[in-house]
């Protein structure tokens, strides 16, 4: 079914191989944490439009991604994962999306769950708290920008998609059906990540805020400013409405 194919059997292949490599001491992520290039499918994340669509029990366009839309889906999902995630030696598994309790913990709001990572993998200094923290922040920020520009670029060709469904002459009711879930699709997207960067941003600072009374160091100050900027650059971002995202209802597919 083309609406699953991210988790469907017809992934095999290409998670067999990555396997292979992971075993034969290929590592997962690159430089900055970046996933290793040889791991890479071109539609690795269309999971994710598919997930926030299954968030709200909205359809599933059997569409195949534009250029423009498996930009959106590959930017959006390092702004989704929790930060400590891309480090895992078994990160590539995760951003094909096959592992279930790992998507279905994408949903889950927990303010605190930064902060006891922190403590539990930084624990022989506080001074590596922080800074992990400051380079968390950092990356977060510096990927904003690419991910919202796309987001911009998609949304305006949503609009002329929407007017080209008004115009088309004989189109059938499932080729319109298609069009609007992938205008879904890609709404949710962008309104996923923009729910996820304030879940982040609340994570930072119950982190930040609990290291500052119990071990103050000069890095809290340098956090914090970090910190202003990306809740800064995340509150100008709000470029599409808030859904209620639940990560629960069923969602049902579209056919050609």
């Amino acid at each position: 079914m083309p609406a699953r194919r991210c988790s469907s059997s017809s992934s095999a292949p290409a998670l067999a191989a990555v396997l292979l490599a992971l075993l034969s001491g290929c590592s997962s992520t690159a430089d900055f944490g970046r996933l290793n290039p040889v791991l890479v499918t071109d539609d690795i994340h269309a999971w994710v439009g598919q997930e926030a669509a299954t968030s709200v029990g909205a359809p599933i366009s059997a569409y195949p991604l534009t250029d423009d839309e498996r930009t959106l889906r590959d930017l959006a999902f390092p702004l989704i994962e929790p930060p400590y995630d891309r480090l895992r030696w078994d990160a590539v598994v995760l951003e094909y999306g096959t592992k279930e309790s790992f998507r279905r913990k994408l949903w889950v709001s927990d303010n605190t769950a930064y902060y006891q990572h922190l403590e539990a993998t930084f624990h022989r200094s506080s001074t590596a708290r922080y800074n992990q923290m400051i380079d968390d922040i950092r990356n977060d920020i510096v990927r904003i920008e690419p991910f919202f520009a796309a987001a911009r670029r998609v949304l305006d060709l949503d609009r002329r998609r929407e007017a080209a469904v008004q115009r088309a002459i004989g189109l059938s009711p499932s080729e319109q059906a298609n069009a609007r879930a992938r205008v879904g699709e890609n709404s949710l997207t962008i309104a996923w990540v923009y729910h996820s960067l304030q879940e982040r941003c609340a994570g930072y600072r119950f982190a930040l805020d609990r290291l500052a009374v119990g071990e103050p160091e000069p890095g809290a100050a340098q956090a914090d400013l970090v910190l202003a900027q990306l809740q800064q650059d995340v509150a100008a971002n709000e470029v599409v409405p808030a859904p209620r995202l639940a990560g629960a209802a069923p969602a049902s597919p579209v056919t050609k």
